[in-house]
């Protein structure tokens, strides 16, 4: 039987609930269809396709067309699933003119279901203006990649009480300002629990420890896929890659021995052939 799709009251009737949820990655059909299959209830299209899809040494360099790219199968591949599509840096700090046009083309050439934008009070017109144009937003605090050269690199935030005040802050204030969720990452577990006390609005946690009201993780870090960096709040729950490589080592194998392909895995009909040479 499918699971059933969540929605906007969901997220907050769970929270109230105190009804722990999941949000993983994806970013193509296949691994959406999978997705889909889980017991998980949230994918977020990240801008993390930078790094895992393209190849960047960062999220800076993605851009509206990629996010529109790979939104699209995504939504196609999991329709009991909520999808979040993320707004690329460059696509919302000039103005707040520019960030509706930009969230609504993600709503309206993705279907996806909300976007998703990072920054915390210096990002509260765009976060009004967006909400106010009907669109499910969703805030993005602590460590935000798009901006972690100016905080200091891929670190741990709000490990003082100025730092976590303010993270703090910015939860009361995205919610106020329209959020229906917040994303929380990379901050020690006092903060992420603080947090989830100080707003009504359900705080997901990526390396926000266990009390906040949903866990986070990327998809091919979760599963040991993704061999290039693995932060201190990933746990590997399976070991896709090696399995992925002995899979191609073994039909390298065979095939280089001609025992590939064998006679079930080969049309055999008899055919007459004319002798043309």
């Amino acid at each position: 039987m499918a699971k059933k799709k969540m929605t906007v009251a969901d997220f907050k009737n769970w929270k109230k609930e105190g009804k722990k949820f999941t949000f993983v990655t994806a970013y193509d059909y296949t691994t959406a269809t999978i997705v889909d299959e889980s017991d998980c209830n949230i994918i977020l299209v990240g801008d993390s396709l930078g790094m895992i899809m393209l190849g960047y040494k960062g999220t800076e360099s993605v851009t509206m067309e990629d996010m529109i790219h790979h939104i699209r199968p995504v939504v196609k591949g999991a329709p009991n699933t909520w999808i979040i599509g993320d707004m690329p840096f460059g696509s919302y700090q000039e103005s707040d003119e520019q960030a509706v046009h930009n969230a609504v083309r993600l709503i309206k050439e993705t279907n996806c279901d909300c976007v998703k934008l990072e920054g915390g009070v210096e990002m509260l017109s765009r976060i009004k203006a967006i909400a106010g144009a009907g669109i499910n937003t969703m805030g993005h605090i602590g460590l935000t990649p798009q901006t972690a050269s100016s905080l200091g690199g891929f670190k741990v935030q709000g490990g003082t009480p100025e730092t976590a005040a303010k993270v703090i802050k910015d939860a009361i204030e995205l919610e106020k300002a329209g959020c229906f969720s917040l994303v929380l990452e990379c901050v020690p577990v006092s903060v992420g629990k603080a947090v989830a006390e100080a707003v009504s609005i359900p705080v997901l946690g990526i390396g926000a420890g266990p009390h906040v009201d949903c866990q986070v993780l990327v998809t091919q870090d979760l599963l040991g896929m993704y061999g290039d960096f693995k932060p201190k709040f990933v746990k590997h729950f399976a070991q896709v890659r090696k399995v992925m490589v002995d899979g191609l080592n073994a039909f390298h194998k065979e095939s280089i021995e001609g025992t590939f392909p064998s006679e079930e895995y080969c049309f055999n009909k008899a055919v007459d052939i004319p002798k043309l040479y």
